[in-house]
Formats: C-alpha cells, sequence, structure tokens
C-alpha cells in the first residue's frame, strides 16, 4: 500500500483522483485545498486529515515524515498555473508526482521540471488518459498496421457546455488557466499527436474566450478542430436530448466512438503508474506545444 497526499480537492477532477487512489489499493493520508467543501473525501478517505491553509498542511506532511512515514506519491489537482510550484513541492519533499493536465501551461517550464526531476531521484508522471480509452487504442492499432506514409483527413469537434461561473473562476482567466484549447483540449491535441506523429504547422480560424477553431497539420495527418464551452454551438440533435457535452472524432468518411468509456480511465492511468509504465514528463512536450502555439499566435 502506497501513501498519497493531495493537493487540489474540491474541484472537478480530484474525485477520480480520489477513486483511483482507492481502486488501486492505496491511501490517501493528507489533503489540501483553499476551499473546505470537500466531502466527497467521505465517500473514499474519512480518515484522511484535511488543511485550507498550505503552511499547516506543509508541517502537518514535515511531521508525517519526521514519524517514519513515508509518502510515496503527491496527486495534484490544482488550477493549471499552479501545477509547476506544486510538482515543484512534491520533488522536494521527497515523493513522486502525479499531476493532472496540463502538466505545465509553458514548454519552458517543462525543461526545468526534467532537470529537478533528474536530480531529486523521484519521478513525475502526467495523466495521458485517452491513451488508455480502448477506443483509442484501437485506432492506433490501426493507423499502425498502415501504410506509414498514408495520409489522414481528420475532423474534431468537442463542445463542452460551461456556464458564467467559468469566466469569473480561475478557468476563465487565460494566464492561470492557458486558455480553451489548453484547458479542455490538450487531451485531444496529445491523443492526436500521439496516433499521426508531431506537428508540422497549425492555422487558427476562430479564437474567443468560449471558442477555438482552426487546422492543425501532422506528420500523418490534417485537422480540422473546433472546442467550444458554449452550449448555443451543440447540434441540434444533442440538445434536444438535453445532453451538454458532444465529442466528434471523424477520420476520412469514419466516424470514431469514445463518447464512453472515460470514467475508469484516472484508475487505469494510476495503475499504468503503479506498474512503472505511467506516461512522463517527456510524453507531454509535444501537445504542450500544440497549445502553448494556439495560446501565444495573434489573431
Amino acid at each position: 500500500m502506497k501513501n498519497f497526499i493531495l493537493i487540489g480537492a474540491s474541484g472537478y477532477i480530484a474525485p477520480r483522483h480520489m477513486k483511483a487512489i482507492k481502486e488501486t489499493g492505496n491511501n490517501l493520508i493528507a489533503a489540501y485545498d483553499p476551499y473546505d467543501g470537500v466531502g466527497i473525501i467521505d465517500s473514499y478517505f474519512p480518515n484522511a486529515h484535511f488543511f485550507t491553509e498550505f503552511e499547516r498542511f506543509d508541517r502537518h506532511i514535515e511531521k508525517i515524515k519526521r514519524s517514519g512515514i513515508k509518502i510515496d506519491f503527491v496527486s495534484i489537482c490544482s488550477p493549471n498555473y499552479l501545477h509547476d510550484s506544486h510538482i515543484r513541492y512534491g520533488l522536494r519533499i521527497g515523493a513522486n508526482v502525479i499531476c493532472e493536465k496540463p502538466i505545465v501551461l509553458n514548454p519552458w517550464n517543462l525543461d526545468a521540471l526534467i532537470q529537478l526531476e533528474k536530480e531529486s531521484k523521484n519521478k513525475v508522471y502526467t495523466i495521458l488518459q485517452l491513451r488508455h480509452h480502448k477506443s483509442i487504442i484501437d485506432l492506433k492499432r490501426k493507423i499502425e498496421k498502415q501504410a506509414k506514409n498514408k495520409f489522414y483527413q481528420i475532423d474534431l469537434k468537442y463542445i463542452t457546455s460551461r456556464g458564467n461561473w467559468y469566466f469569473t473562476s480561475w478557468k476563465g482567466d487565460q494566464k492561470k488557466s492557458g486558455g480553451i484549447a489548453t484547458n479542455i483540449g490538450i487531451h485531444f491535441f496529445d491523443m492526436l499527436q500521439w496516433i499521426f506523429g508531431p506537428m508540422k504547422d497549425f492555422t487558427i480560424d476562430e479564437k474567443t474566450n468560449e471558442t477555438n477553431a482552426g487546422t492543425l497539420q501532422l506528420k500523418n495527418a490534417n485537422v480540422n478542430w473546433y472546442l467550444s464551452i458554449n452550449s448555443d454551438n451543440l447540434p441540434s440533435k444533442v440538445k434536444a436530448k438535453g445532453v451538454t457535452t458532444f465529442r466528434n472524432l471523424t477520420i476520412g468518411e469514419e466516424e470514431i466512438e469514445f463518447s464512453k468509456g472515460f470514467t475508469d480511465l484516472h484508475t487505469i492511468s494510476y495503475s499504468s503508474i503503479l506498474n512503472g509504465e505511467g506516461y512522463c514528463l517527456k510524453d507531454a512536450i509535444n501537445s504542450l506545444e500544440i497549445v502553448t502555439s494556439i495560446r501565444n499566435k495573434k489573431e
């Protein structure tokens, strides 16, 4: 059984990490978040200590370490712009780190962390859960069986509705979240470059606080992509069903179905990490370069 601590316990994604820690047979001993609405912890680790002040959390961790209890992993689910400092904290206390996407906001942050990781002799892992999705794995295997020089035309559309709260929160601040492409698109860009090769070029057709769209030229594919958090952009058939999220991936004339099967991907990711097969910092470079280029592109 490994001992985990969690930074960022109140957000949308934190329960998936708690569930993954539980389902892989490990223990959460302490968690931190400035917001105290974290009753979800009771569903997984009711005995975990919880702190709303980082200083008290840090002192508690030091007390635990002095008592001889090892902190094996730090799981990070904090806002995107804090990932870098929280990863550094995890390495500093002598733990391995599992960080939610995006691992950091800029490629140069990644370079520095790779060096710190080497010096610490601990590992930093990132969650790239679409690489564990059965439909995506099947697609990758299918593409690998095709001719190496075959070129594909791809259309990606992802709409996930968000209300007015989004723009008041850190997610609506590009300096903190990285913007739409980084916040909701990075997993899809990672999945596409994982299958079709690294980015060669890109264009931006639309870039607002609610919607990003453009083209992406990969080694073996041209991608038309569209990302939005505005529910008005949902297809009428989807709206009629009362569904608030729409994912669509079309390769040539074939539509790839991957709207289901997301609930267990964090547990699968944790299992891979614990088996020494998780995705590391270098695995995040290509997708991070894509979203950084999109963010910094002048309209």
